[in-house]
């Protein structure tokens, strides 16, 4: 296999962490940028806050080799007192560092968005999404989570949303350049901050749990992650990818009455 070079945000831990074991063992070169500092499994570390518009110029402008992919894999929880900071890491920075990325980008380059199944709301919500887009200050954002009247764990949800309609809004620009965007949905994933999600999601994450047998495992992710990264996935652009146990599955299937199209088979 060609030996390519990517960036994987969010490195230090969890999905990122295996992504980048997992690159490196394909005998890949990755470029690590996280706000705590690693030197596993990365050829070099950059410092990133995706709070800090000043840190995101700067980590992008550290960028001196052509690269052949970028997999956006950091932000935070859904965690009271977090408000104003997910919206900024999760969604308006992390679109400030691709766009400040992307004169890197090698012809045939790929881009994962991390987003998550709890953005799959996005179709009743798109217009909340058009008004978080249109923030240009992060210093807007205290307004608007006043005007919206919106907690942590609708301030999450809001970025996975944005980052689902956001790789969609993107990927005919993205194509033009020779550049693929996708967006993967995890849900339910064993990681650090599992509790936040317990927290916020309450009976209905873990009776989705309980219906998928376990939570998703990093590695299970970052797998995918990688294939999307490859040029393996070159067909796939513009498309959002859950990754959730099935999920999704059980609930539209709740939701829309399915079960008179199962045959109901048993395990013997």
């Amino acid at each position: 296999m060609t030996s390519s070079t990517y960036a994987v945000t969010g490195v230090a831990s969890g999905i990122g962490a295996e992504l980048a074991r997992l690159l490196k063992a394909q005998n890949h070169r990755v470029i690590g940028f996280d706000i705590q500092e690693t030197h596993d499994n990365v050829d070099r570390f950059i410092m990133l806050d995706l709070n800090d518009v000043s840190s995101i110029a700067l980590a992008a402008a550290s960028i001196d080799e052509p690269l052949n992919g970028l997999c956006n894999n950091a932000g935070l929880p859904p965690r009271a007192g977090l408000e104003e900071a997910i919206l900024q890491v999760n969604f308006l920075g992390t679109r400030a560092f691709t766009h400040a990325m992307t004169p890197h980008f090698r012809t045939g380059a790929s881009i994962v968005n991390m987003a998550s199944r709890a953005g799959h709301g996005w179709r009743d919500e798109a217009d909340q999404v058009k008004r978080l887009s249109a923030i240009t200050d992060k210093h807007q954002l205290a307004e608007f989570i006043a005007s919206e009247g919106i907690d942590a764990t609708r301030c999450y949800n809001l970025t996975k949303e944005a980052m689902i309609l956001w790789t969609v809004a993107e990927t005919e620009a993205m194509v033009r350049r020779g550049v693929r965007i996708n967006s993967l949905s995890p849900g339910g994933i064993s990681t650090g901050i599992l509790g936040d999600f317990q927290k916020a999601f309450g009976a209905q994450m873990a009776k989705n749990v309980a219906r998928a047998g376990r939570p998703g495992a990093p590695t299970e992710i970052a797998e995918i992650a990688s294939f999307l990264l490859s040029p393996a996935s070159n067909w796939i652009k513009g498309a959002d990818i859950a990754i959730d146990g099935g999920m999704g599955a059980f609930n539209q299937s709740d939701a829309m009455d399915l079960s008179c199209l199962s045959l109901g088979y048993e395990p013997q």
